[in-house]
This record gives structure tokens, C-alpha cells and sequence, in this order.
């Protein structure tokens, strides 16, 4: 654990070498890496961690505070820790947060990588009004549900990125930890929405960068990701063979091959495109 004087930051590390700052998404916590640090075997030094108000790390935001700097804040005690440039890893509303580390602290980072953020302010800022009025109509039906007292709102939210059947066909722990951080979640929301994202923006992020999608994932985010990683200075990007939005869970095979290959080329020009069977 780190103690800061705003509240405890989740800290854990295990293995050896290259120093990897892996950031879950919400709903999660850091514990949901061991698929990914599994297939490496001991090969990097992976630390995690956990957003605001999940696992270990206590909340800070509040109403009419929901800045994602407050995750930034959070991500760079963590590298602090660290001691050492690291590789920055982001799953979700991980990766959305350590986006904002890259904007505002490049010399922090040896490369970035994010899997499949929600962005939808990207969408907004470049017209593609169908896959935002997706994003919106889901949160708009999600947060609807809650205040009407469903408790099981986010399931909606889950299987708008999963596919129908996602949250059901989870373990009854995980079902219940999503129901549980439902409110935090909302303030997810509230930042991805607040962060306004655009092309000149992207355009000031120097780290070498690695963008993710899976082919199955919902059309919304997968048109997010991709007008990031167009938008950000030779990012390579990657459609990832029959994967969905929870890729790290299903595919940490696939995914702990593609990240060794970014970190030991994370100085040289990426591929802009390329498709992962």
C-alpha cells in the first residue's frame, strides 16, 4: 500500500526486470492482471494498482469533482514507487486514465498501451455521432436504472461492452463486486465524459504508444479506440482476433505476446495497423 495523505493507493508488485504499471478498469481491481502477469512468468517487474474507490484505493472524488487528473494523481504515486520510467498498461477506464499520465507526465513513461478505453468524447470531437449517441444512450439507460432503485443496473453497462450474456455468465463474487461499486462506476462515467478528448490533443503525446481493441467488442468503442490511436503520433494499433472488451480475462495469451513485442520496440516506429489472430 502506498499511504497518501488523501487516502490509501493500492500497491502491489511481483517479478523482476523491466518495470510494467498495469491499471485495471472499473468494476476491478488489480488482481484482475494475474491471467496476463501469469503468462510472463517472473520475466517483468509487474506492479498493480486500482482506480479511485476500487480494491484498496480509497475514493476521492465527489459531486462536482469528478476530474480524471484525480487518476492521474493516483497512477503517478504508483510509478513514484516505481522509482524507474515504466511501461504504462490501461485496461478500460485504466486505460482512459493513464492516457491523461501521458499528456500531462511523458518523461514518466518508457511506452504506453492502452485496451480498449472508453473515449466517447474522441467520437464527439470527430463527428462520428452514431457510435456517440451509443455511448450516451446506454449510460443515459444505465444511470436511469439505478436512480429508479435496480440494483442490478450495471449489468446493462456490462453487456453493452461483453455482448449479451457477459454479467450473467460471470462468477457470482464478480457479479456482486460490479452491483456493489455501481455508484463508483457512475463516477467513471463522469470523467470519461468530462475529459475532452480531441485530435490536437492526441497530437502532443510523444510516448510510444500501443492501442487495443478486440474484433468482437461493441462498434462504439472499437471506433474510439481506433480515431485514438490515428490521432496519437505513430501509435501501432491492433484488432485482436475474436476478443471483446474484457480481453485481459479471455485472452492474456495473446495479449502478454503483444506487449513483450511493444516494450522491446517501444523506441522504434511502430506498424500503424495490424490484425492479432
Amino acid at each position: 500500500m502506498i499511504d497518501d495523505p488523501c487516502g490509501p493507493i493500492e500497491y502491489d508488485e511481483t517479478g523482476e526486470g523491466p518495470s510494467v504499471v498495469l491499471v485495471p478498469g472499473s468494476c476491478s481491481t488489480g488482481a484482475a492482471w494475474r491471467p496476463l502477469i501469469t503468462q510472463w512468468q517472473g520475466a517483468y517487474r509487474c506492479v498493480t494498482t486500482s482506480l479511485l474507490g476500487y480494491g484498496r484505493t480509497a475514493e476521492r472524488r465527489c459531486a462536482g469533482n469528478n476530474d480524471i487528473a484525480l487518476e492521474a494523481d493516483i497512477i503517478e504515486a504508483v510509478i513514484a514507487r516505481v522509482r524507474a520510467p515504466v511501461h504504462l498498461v490501461g485496461h478500460s477506464f485504466g486505460g482512459l486514465a493513464a492516457l491523461a499520465v501521458a499528456l500531462r507526465s511523458p518523461e514518466l513513461l518508457q511506452s504506453l498501451t492502452i485496451l480498449e478505453s472508453p473515449a466517447p468524447e474522441i467520437l464527439k470531437a470527430c463527428r462520428e455521432r452514431a457510435h456517440y449517441a451509443a455511448f450516451r444512450s446506454m449510460t443515459e439507460l444505465y444511470f436511469n436504472a439505478f436512480r429508479s432503485g435496480r440494483t442490478d443496473a450495471i449489468q446493462s453497462m456490462i453487456d453493452f461492452y461483453g455482448g449479451d450474456g457477459t454479467f450473467s455468465a460471470w462468477p457470482q463474487r464478480v457479479r456482486d463486486y460490479a452491483v456493489a461499486t455501481t455508484e463508483v462506476n457512475i463516477r467513471d462515467w463522469a470523467c470519461a465524459y468530462g475529459f475532452a478528448l480531441t485530435p490536437s490533443m492526441l497530437a502532443r503525446v510523444a510516448t510510444p504508444t500501443l492501442v487495443v481493441y478486440g474484433e468482437a467488442s461493441h462498434g462504439a468503442p472499437k471506433r474510439a479506440n481506433e480515431l485514438l490511436g490515428w490521432s496519437i503520433p505513430n501509435a501501432e494499433i491492433v484488432m485482436l482476433d475474436d476478443a471483446a472488451h474484457f480481453m485481459i480475462a479471455t485472452h492474456p495469451r495473446q495479449l502478454a505476446a503483444l506487449l513483450s513485442r511493444h516494450f522491446a520496440g517501444a523506441r522504434t516506429r511502430p506498424l500503424p495497423f495490424v490484425h492479432v489472430g
